[in-house]
């Protein structure tokens, strides 16, 4: 499957770990194919329990709006359904697999693509980026943006941009277009001083 056709995705939660009883509070997602949008997917989801005041400060989710919203596992069976046969992509992508896989094991369900990770391609991608959290990415690479971050879907479009900034790049630099889904996970795990010669590699095959 092709690196310009997958789901980007990201998650809002209560705290750092489902392994410590963390909950997701929302989910967006975009659908790529071809390098263009073609579907979207954003909702907030009641975890059972009052978020803390950190979380609603850093996110904007309040539990007023939370009061509202569908359960955790109501949204999950309708993600489920979103994302099955394709692959998956989220900035700091340890983080948001940990609770789509928690959350998802809840309800007895799971999804039949991989999952890559967009901030470990952009270490090797933009090697000379100052920083490679995504609000500095989206200047790096002068996405538009107004900066209204931690917002599941609005993060999961700038994720986007940037993912197909880095695919751009790749073929600019190196005549390597039309990458797979499998060689954009090599590359994830490629140590940064081999980057140039793989891609290279790619350019010239």
């Amino acid at each position: 499957m092709r690196a310009d056709s997958l789901i980007i995705l990201d998650f809002e939660t209560t705290g750092l770990s489902p392994d410590i009883g963390d909950r997701a509070i929302e989910i967006g997602a975009v659908r790529l194919e071809g390098g263009e949008v073609v579907d979207k997917f954003q909702a907030l989801m009641n975890p059972g329990f009052q978020v803390s005041r950190f979380i609603a400060d850093y996110t904007g989710i309040t539990n007023a709006m939370l009061a509202d919203a569908l359960s955790c596992e109501e949204v999950m069976h309708e993600f489920a359904n979103f994302i099955q046969g394709s692959n998956l992509i989220a900035h700091n992508a340890s983080f948001d697999k940990r609770f789509l896989d928690a959350e998802l094991a809840r309800i007895g369900r799971h999804y039949d693509g991989e999952f890559s990770c967009s901030l470990l391609v952009s270490r090797r991608v933009f090697q000379d980026a100052i920083s490679h959290k995504l609000g500095e990415l989206v200047k790096y690479t002068r996405v538009k943006s107004n900066g209204e971050f931690h917002r599941a879907l609005y993060d999961s479009e700038m994720t986007a941009k940037v993912w197909l900034a880095m695919l751009d790049d790749i073929g600019e630099r190196y005549g390597a277009f039309d990458l797979s889904f499998e060689q954009i996970k090599t590359l994830a795990k490629t140590p940064k001083k081999s980057v140039g010669k793989l891609l290279a590699g790619w350019g010239s095959a």
